[in-house]
């Protein structure tokens, strides 16, 4: 079985779960509705993403058991945000949902058009990808991804779902990028774009 299709499944099941929730604790808040919202539109754009522009990386074949085990329900872990904040009926401050909304829209963009951009541009030419979003940080998609997870982190108002995210951005993200980096390294150029760049966060001086 294919990683992404434990990934899929994951991101098949975030709307189902989430209105589960909902039905269950009786919550049909303002902020419920938002939670649902944001985290079922990026797991539908994702879903798109991955039969439209896919990332070949997660083609890696391995065993049912597996999959399930060290994908699909490491990953449901991001179920505990929703869980937390519809269980316990929370009611947000607007300056929160404000910044809950800024993260995500943000991450939305980072995470999708730059994956679309380094998918595009290795098909036309391989090698560095050195402009638009990739000119100033060299993970545009992770740092996306990150905002995105952080913003359904805040909305918990609980340290859990950070803890969950740490866990997936040294476990997983902070691996990718330094591997990314060193099969870059054999490009001469890299050298001089690593100087003009930042490892996720834009280095704009």
């Amino acid at each position: 079985m294919k990683n992404i299709i434990s990934i899929n499944a994951h991101k098949a099941l975030v709307i189902p779960v989430v209105l589960g929730f909902m039905w269950q604790y009786g919550n049909w808040s303002t902020e419920a509705f938002i939670y649902l919202s944001i985290h079922g539109t990026y797991s539908l754009l994702w879903l798109v993403k991955e039969a439209t522009y896919p990332d070949r990386r997660f083609d890696e074949q391995q065993p049912l058991w597996i999959g399930t085990l060290f994908i699909f329900l490491p990953l449901a872990g991001y179920y505990v945000a929703p869980y937390l904040l519809i269980s316990r009926h929370l009611h947000l401050p607007p300056y929160l949902i404000g910044l809950v909304l800024f993260l995500f829209t943000s991450g939305i963009f980072l995470h999708y058009v730059g994956d679309a951009q380094k998918y595009y541009t290795l098909k036309l030419k391989k090698g560095l990808i050195e402009e638009g979003l990739f000119s100033r940080t060299r993970n545009p998609n992770y740092l996306g991804e990150i905002l995105i997870y952080t913003a359904f982190a805040l909305m918990s108002l609980h340290w859990l779902p950070f803890l969950i995210l740490g866990g997936w951005v040294f476990g997983f993200f902070v691996r990718n990028m330094l591997k990314k980096d060193h099969s870059l390294s054999r490009y001469p150029q890299f050298t001089e774009y690593k100087k003009r760049t930042g490892m996720l966060f834009p280095r704009l001086f």
